[in-house]
């Protein structure tokens, strides 16, 4: 059975060394690089498992190497090796499509965890996983978003999952989980707006036995229950600023303090978090912190809301319906022409959640197998639905579009009556100017 090879790329002959003798000892075939020519040559003339490589070099720059294998060689995953408090460097090498990052001193225990979950991801490649059918969809959002998923599943790069309530986004965390290298590791999804603040550090972290009034035995925190595999913080614009600090160590130093514990315990744990909220509007509001921010977002994927991918709800609903009948053991619905129509006509503000419950509903009140508009309790094409409740959500998203043409309007006032120049118009407006300087993004103002 051949061996896997792993190419290392440093100009310190030590670092190379120490690396070479540590991959062998884990059965890996090792080339040595001392630039980026001599890399890239080797990339030429043998196929690779692995590459590690040091940032500076005398040629050049690891990043470099990062963007040549993404483009050459996309299926060998890449670590960079960074100087110790380089987030900045690092970060940039996972957007550019590294696997992972260590830094310098290099722990060796770190080291290893980094290789072989580089290892697991070629065979996890190997078993050449099927597209889920747990995320339905033929639409051109749907096939890029699942292009998308595949591609991040093969990083240990933090991944912001962005999206409305109800599109889907705990199932997408579960997907780059799953078909990635942790896929035999835990899948640990929690939802931080359910913790309350006074229990938030015992549950991420875990607490001794006696640390405070309840604690009557040891606890294994949410980061030790997930080790070696994915932490899913759903709704983390819910975390209060006092453990968004907390939290934003544990990812930096890959290691956690058990309440009441006197030492640190290191764990190896890819992050995913969600939110409904605008994370960049929580930072302008200084409801998030922007140091955490730009930790967790390193790669952000968006998923596409129901209403913009009206070309799906066919499909869907007949999936929904046949698994209803599944369930109950009755025969299965089927939607009347009219009533598709109406579907792909209405907003959803709740997405397919509220596809799935609509359905549910409609499915017991049908007769004779077949939906009728009638049934979905739908007054109009536009989205108005007859219960109150559901007519107010449903205009949501048409006075969000009236308030920000309002607000794009006034921003635009105050920027011409001062010249362009942002800080006065600021000024005027009585915002900061970092508020500011979002609300110029967020509306395509230049």
């Amino acid at each position: 059975m051949n061996r896997q090879r792993a190419l290392i790329v440093d100009d310190e002959p030590d670092i190379r060394e120490l690396l070479e003798i540590t991959l062998g000892r884990m059965k890996l075939d090792t080339r040595s690089a001392r630039n980026v020519k001599e890399a890239r040559e080797w990339l030429a003339r043998e196929p690779f498992d692995l590459c590690l490589t040091d940032m500076r070099l005398p040629d050049g720059t690891g990043l470099e190497l990062v963007q040549h294998i993404q483009q050459r060689h996309p299926q060998v995953p890449v670590a960079m090796i960074t100087a110790y408090g380089s987030l900045d460097t690092a970060i940039n090498a996972l957007k550019a499509g590294a696997f992972d990052f260590i830094t310098k001193p290099v722990d060796l225990g770190r080291l290893r965890e980094l290789v072989t979950t580089a290892m697991r991801l070629h065979t996890s490649e190997a078993q050449d996983t099927p597209v889920d059918s747990r995320l339905l969809g033929d639409s051109p959002p749907m096939k890029a978003l699942r292009k998308q998923i595949q591609k991040l599943a093969r990083s240990q790069a933090p991944v912001y999952i962005s999206g409305e309530s109800g599109s889907g986004k705990e199932l997408v965390a579960r997907l780059i989980h799953e078909q990635g290298p942790r896929t035999e590791r835990p899948f640990v999804p929690v939802n931080c707006g359910a913790i309350p603040s006074e229990l938030m550090e015992s549950e991420f972290f875990g607490h001794k036995k006696g640390s405070f009034t309840g604690a009557i035995e040891d606890k294994q925190g949410l980061f030790q229950a997930a080790n070696g595999g994915t932490l899913f913080l759903d709704e983390v614009a819910d975390l209060p600023l006092p453990m968004q600090v907390k939290l934003l160590r544990a990812i930096q130093e890959k290691a956690v303090r058990t309440v009441g514990g006197q030492q640190e315990v290191v764990v190896d744990v890819r992050i995913l978090c969600a939110t409904h909220k605008d994370l960049a509007a929580e930072v302008a509001a200084d409801r998030f912190r922007q140091d955490l921010y730009y930790r967790l977002n390193v790669i952000e994927l968006r998923v596409p809301p129901l209403r913009e991918r009206r070309e799906d709800i066919a499909h869907l609903a007949a999936v929904m319906l046949a698994r209803l009948a599944a369930d109950t053991g009755l025969s299965a619905a089927k939607l009347h022409p009219d009533a598709l129509e109406k579907l792909k006509n209405y907003r959803f503000p709740g997405n397919v959640r509220e596809l799935e419950n609509m359905l549910e509903r409609a499915y017991t009140l049908c007769d004779d197998d077949q939906i009728m508009p009638d049934d979905l309790r739908l007054a109009d094409a536009s989205g108005a639905s007859q219960s109150s409740g559901e007519a107010s959500l449903a205009q949501i998203d048409n006075l969000e579009d009236h308030l920000e043409d309002i607000e794009r309007k006034l921003i635009m006032q105050a920027l011409e009556e001062t010249r362009w120049n942002r800080t006065a118009a600021a000024e005027r407006l009585g915002l900061s100017f970092r508020s500011m300087r979002y609300r110029l993004k967020k509306l395509g103002i230049d």
